[in-house]
């Protein structure tokens, strides 16, 4: 007899549970229950031979030495006049229409009056008001004199929380000082460098450990399409301040799908690099898994974000190597079209997803096929087992890194965490070590697809935005249901290190928006952002307009 799905944990009977586990048994119970939940005893149970050597290094694997694609050199994809892309904000300074003062203005005044929404619909945890108006005069006068920097000279860029602002330490979403004797992250120093206005720091999830969007430690924006929803997570701010108009792009991270999955319930585009493509020095997260990136309104803004963050850092060995692009390179690649393209389809994992989603991904690459590309049927059979060699890697580096939290700080902990972290006190070193064989198993497979193919094709998640209440935003919960349907296709991308991007296709059963994931070689994000620019160009791919709007530009 098949057993009901667990049911979703928030306040009262949450904190029941999380104290009810301070007894030995009862802790061994719940990690027993959730390696069940979790696909984690199904994994350990795998045949050796889909087990790799233990890797030594987390640098990603290139399955070609180069990636030579032709072009059709087509229109750079339009963006819709909601959107409001990096490009749009260039161009309204050009013609003097506005200046980056006066939009900075409006942006800071923006955010006050969101803040007082109910519910909330602020995605800033911090304005830095000062460093913003200091930076938006100089952008309004090399503007003025015609001496602007480049693309995004006077673009608002807000950043995750999880990285340093110069006199703003990284909090991660905790409940904990900001550090004031700090530098700038290698990632905000140079945004700041390419003209960006960095305003501030947006909001995240508790240790960036929900996908979904949920904490009780920050007055988290609700989902901008429809507030009944949860935004996603963990870089939930992020996606809210892009979705809604504040800035046309901004710094997500992405241990585990945090840049794709909320902008993919916000109806965006997101782009997960390379691993060690954008420095990770001033990053308080670190690990194996996470990525830093951009979240944007169109494919455009996310080409250029990157443009201007990557490269060789030598406070980040992971960068050693990487040269960067020059100026306009991937924008180049946006105007290659498809023709010719091959496109590997999991669709094994398409169907997992629910019918509403699946039936949009299929369209999206049947339009990509009337276009030129070749769609060519892929199986990669770990695939499906990703998510719980994620969970076990992400969650137990996680749990290290926070020993001595756990050992002062419980109390400040909110409970979800709390019963994570109680959950993985129960999980072995073998435990970890095998998910690492796992993922080296993982990687050998996917590095063998994708000598065969361009790129491969699979939704973001298996619906969209989780429907929450305000008991739920204010109390914390844990929904091992919706987490699964969350996190059950972004754990490729990060396992491998590879560049994976997500694409707004369509919505689901419920009118919520949905993503087409595009995972590419490493060190191609060109492929992943040509595909995903094409799917703009003929507008199957489309942001949504929200619920909650921010007009600075009137």
């Amino acid at each position: 007899m098949k057993l009901p799905p667990p049911p979703r944990l928030t306040g009262r009977a949450l904190r029941g549970v999380v104290r009810a586990t301070d007894a030995e048994p009862v802790r061994y119970m719940l990690g027993k229950l959730l390696r069940g939940d979790l696909g984690i005893d199904a994994v350990r149970a795998l045949p050796e031979s889909v087990r790799g050597e233990l890797p030594l290094s987390a640098r990603p694997e290139q399955a070609r030495r180069a990636h030579p694609r032709a072009t059709q050199d087509l229109p750079l994809p339009s963006a819709r006049p909601q959107s409001r892309g990096a490009a749009a904000w260039i161009a309204s300074y050009a013609e003097k229409k506005t200046t980056p003062t006066e939009i900075t203005e409006r942006a800071i005044a923006a955010v006050k009056s969101l803040a007082a929404e109910r519910p909330s619909m602020s995605p800033m945890l911090y304005v830095d008001e000062e460093r913003a108006r200091r930076d938006a005069a100089a952008s309004t006068e090399r503007h003025a004199n015609g001496r602007a920097i480049g693309p995004l000279d006077g673009v608002i860029v807000p950043v995750k929380e999880e990285v340093d602002l110069e006199g703003r330490g990284y909090t991660l979403g905790l409940k904990k000082k900001a550090a004031t004797d700090v530098k700038d992250s290698t990632v905000v120093r140079w945004l700041r460098e390419a003209g960006a206005i960095v305003l501030g720091h947006t909001m995240m999830t508790e240790l960036g450990m929900s996908p979904l969007g949920v904490s009780v430690q920050r007055l988290l924006p609700r989902n901008a399409i429809d507030p009944r929803f949860a935004a996603g997570g963990s870089s939930t701010g992020s996606a809210v301040a892009v979705a809604i108009g504040l800035c046309p792009m901004a710094l997500g991270t992405d241990g585990g799908g945090s840049i794709r999955l909320p902008a993919a319930f916000n109806g965006l585009f997101g782009l997960k690099p390379t691993f060690g493509r954008i420095s990770r020095a001033g990053d308080g997260f670190g690990g194996t898994m996470d990525h830093l990136g951009p979240l944007g309104c169109t494919t455009h803004d996310l080409a250029l974000f990157l443009e201007s963050t990557s490269g060789e850092d030598k406070a980040d060995e992971l960068t050693i190597g990487n040269p960067g692009f020059d100026r306009g390179w991937l924008a180049s690649a946006l105007r290659r079209g498809v023709r010719g393209l091959r496109i590997g389809v999991l669709e094994d994992e398409i169907d997992a997803a629910e019918p509403a989603v699946a039936a949009a991904c299929r369209d999206a690459l049947r339009t990509l096929e009337s276009e030129g590309a070749k769609l060519v049927p892929v199986t990669i059979p770990l695939a499906k087992h990703a998510t719980a060699i994620g969970y076990l890697t992400i969650g137990l580096e996680a749990f290290a890194s926070i020993q001595e939290m756990r050992r002062t700080a419980w109390d400040d902990m909110g409970p979800d965490l709390q019963l994570l972290c109680r959950a993985m006190s129960t999980f072995g070193s073998d435990d970890y070590l095998d998910a690492q064989r796992l993922r080296a198993g993982l990687r050998r497979e996917v590095a063998q697809a994708l000598r065969e193919v361009d790129a491969l094709a699979l939704p973001t998640s298996v619906r969209g935005a989780t429907e929450v209440s305000d008991a739920d935003m204010r109390d914390g919960m844990t929904d091992t249901t919706a987490l699964q349907g969350a996190s059950r296709f972004v754990y490729i991308g990060n396992l491998c290190g590879l560049p994976a991007g997500t694409a707004p296709v369509g919505r689901d059963a419920r009118g919520m928006p949905v993503g087409l994931q595009i995972i590419g070689d490493a060190w191609d994000e060109a492929t992943v952002l040509q595909v995903l620019a094409h799917l703009e160009r003929v507008e199957v791919a489309k942001t949504s307009e929200p619920k909650t709007k921010v007009s600075l530009f009137g």
